[in-house]
């Protein structure tokens, strides 16, 4: 069992106080180097909270589009595979489908305030049409 604070909680009150108090405090380039670290810490918290069920959805739609058991890292092995040597097209719906919502969840973690990411969530979250 895990006590209270959890790492999400950690790394998020390690980015709040880059952001509210020392880049207040700091000038020119330690002010950048202390944005980007608050960036960064918001990436980890946004991981540590999406990551474990994103990679969930990820392995269940990479074992029914590929109709194969593994692990995540193999089977995307296997999907690159495939599609390099033509045997998954790009213009297949259940791999536009696997893709765009595998892209969705990178950059809900990554950039979820992107504008395109905003639109695309906002559109219903439906891949385009091949």
């Amino acid at each position: 069992m895990q006590d209270q604070p959890t790492m999400a909680e950690l790394v998020g009150a390690v980015e709040d106080f880059m952001r509210n108090v020392a880049m207040k405090r700091l000038e020119g380039h330690a002010q950048f180097h202390a944005r980007v670290s608050a960036n960064a810490l918001a990436i980890v918290k946004r991981e540590l909270e999406l990551g474990p069920d994103q990679a969930v959805t990820e392995l269940a739609s990479l074992r029914d589009l590929l109709g194969e058991d593994g692990e995540l890292e193999s089977l995307n092995r296997e999907l690159c595979r495939r599609i390099r040597d033509g045997e998954l097209l790009l213009s297949d719906d259940r791999l536009i489908a696997h893709l765009w919502q595998t892209t969705i969840d990178k950059v809900a973690v990554d950039q979820p305030r992107y504008s395109g990411y905003r639109r695309a969530t906002d559109a219903g979250n439906s891949p385009p049409s091949a």
